[in-house]
């Protein structure tokens, strides 16, 4: 038996205590009493249901039959504007935080029915409006260098992972926020494709583009983690064919490019690919030249349609989210949110993967090292716009698409935090990517954790 599970995988725990060789009680203990000395140095949990989450593991102990709980007393966190029963639903700030929840999203509901104990809720930014997480109350850090932002919007479930806070974490993901935090901590970092996962968040999801997804550090746990939330029985992932996956280092974003580090990682992906059996070619997809535009007045949209129907008083929020909230209404009036944009982008894309007969497709994440941890949320807000466009431009065309996208580590930048890529495909292919990744990951093993963490 361990001495502690504290950076155990999610499905090295679930078997130990389904074999008896371990109990829920245990692991979660565990956690929970790494959780109260580390956390205050990264401030990744909003709440944490100490009392709740070990009656909920003797619950777990206490079944006669655990065959059936591929995540059996596996403590996972959920992001907090994801209902959880008992809690309130901060939504990032307690200008936006909702009543307590009388009962659990489906997807927590799904993870407690797999075994999962939920031991508390993690930060995000506010509304889910930013790439970096922090408010008054804390700056999120990120465990690889605390000088840095472990990105956002699911910055918090981000730095709980990389900590060893937690084996796996819920997140979501309207605009990156799943695949940024992913990049910054050196996590595995799956957004689904569109209509995979039940969303049930804000007014319409950010007009379809938010999914649920799970942060984990290997390929085993993100795919079990994913196959929980899917409501599926988790399975070994097949082994894939010699594939076809187009490389592109175009930026979105006109004066967005990705710093050499990052220009590297995508070489290295790109030669590992090869070693693995595919065929790599040079394509790039065709982004139009209002994407840019036409994104920024979906995000502002979003904000403020979801501000709209939760009824939230704009007077407790950040200044730089009443200010993008206010222009999203501008936006949203004047009909520059348009679902033929979406839709035009979405065949345009297809059409990239059938042109250039490719399987999937390489990209960066990021353009340089994750921004600063700061108080963003005291700056003006075309400050944290620009700065956090320019950082992570490739990551929410996918969004737009709806097609899934993955964010897996690529060894470590010169700057000694961790390199990142992104594998996009076609709607489908979210096991394709997995197992990709994994073959990815057993051709070049990456650091589970960070540097330092799970802390002695």
């Amino acid at each position: 038996m361990a001495d502690t599970w504290v950076g155990a995988t999610a499905k090295q725990i679930a078997r130990a205590v389904r074999r008896g060789d371990t109990s829920a009680t245990q692991v979660v203990a565990d956690h929970l009493d790494y959780l109260t000395g580390t956390d205050p140095v990264v401030a990744a949990f909003r709440t944490v249901r100490a009392a709740e989450a070990a009656a909920e593991a003797e619950k777990v102990d206490d079944q006669t039959d655990m065959s059936s709980l591929p995540l059996a007393g596996v403590p996972i966190a959920v992001k907090e504007n994801t209902p959880v029963a008992g809690l309130p639903t901060w939504h990032g700030s307690a200008g936006a935080r909702q009543a307590v929840a009388e009962e659990d999203h489906e997807l927590v509901r799904r993870l407690r029915g797999a075994g999962a104990v939920v031991i508390g809720t993690t930060r995000m930014s506010e509304l889910g409006l930013w790439g970096v997480t922090d408010d008054d109350s804390a700056v999120t850090r990120n465990p690889w260098a605390l000088d840095r932002t472990p990105g956002g919007s699911s910055g918090g479930a981000a730095a709980a992972v990389a900590a060893g806070l937690v084996p796996i974490a819920h997140a979501n993901d309207g605009l990156g926020s799943i695949r940024i935090p992913a990049a910054c901590c050196g996590l595995i970092g799956l957004k689904p494709g569109r209509g995979v996962l039940p969303v049930n968040l804000g007014a319409d999801g950010w007009f379809g583009l938010v999914e649920h997804g799970v942060l984990a550090t290997t390929v085993a746990d993100a795919a079990l983690g994913h196959a929980v939330l899917a409501g599926r029985t988790p399975q070994p992932l097949s082994q894939p064919g010699r594939l076809r996956i187009a490389v592109s280092l175009r930026s979105p974003v006109a004066g967005a490019s990705a710093d050499e580090a990052n220009r590297a990682a995508v070489a290295d992906a790109t030669r590992l690919l090869a070693e693995c059996g595919h065929d790599t070619l040079t394509a790039d997809p065709v982004y139009p030249t209002s994407l840019g535009l036409r994104g920024l007045a979906t995000w502002f949209a979003a904000g403020y349609r979801d501000a709209e129907a939760a009824e939230v008083d704009r007077r407790g929020l950040q200044k730089r989210s009443r200010r993008l909230i206010a222009a999203g209404g501008w936006a949203w009036r004047r009909g520059l949110v348009r679902e033929r944009d979406r839709t035009e982008f979405r065949e345009r894309s297809l059409g990239f993967f059938v042109e250039h007969g490719v399987d999937l497709l390489l990209t960066p994440v990021l353009t340089g090292p994750p921004l600063r941890a700061a108080a963003w949320h005291r700056r003006g807000w075309l400050s944290n716009v620009a700065a956090q466009v320019r950082n992570a431009p490739f990551a929410a065309p996918w969004n737009i698409t709806g097609f899934p996208a993955l964010t897996l580590p690529v060894g470590v930048r010169p700057d000694g935090l961790p390199a990142a890529v992104q594998l996009v495909g076609p709607p489908g292919t979210e096991l394709l990517l997995l197992a990709v990744a994994g073959q990815l990951e057993l051709a070049a093993p990456w650091r589970r954790h960070a540097p330092g963490f799970p802390r002695p």
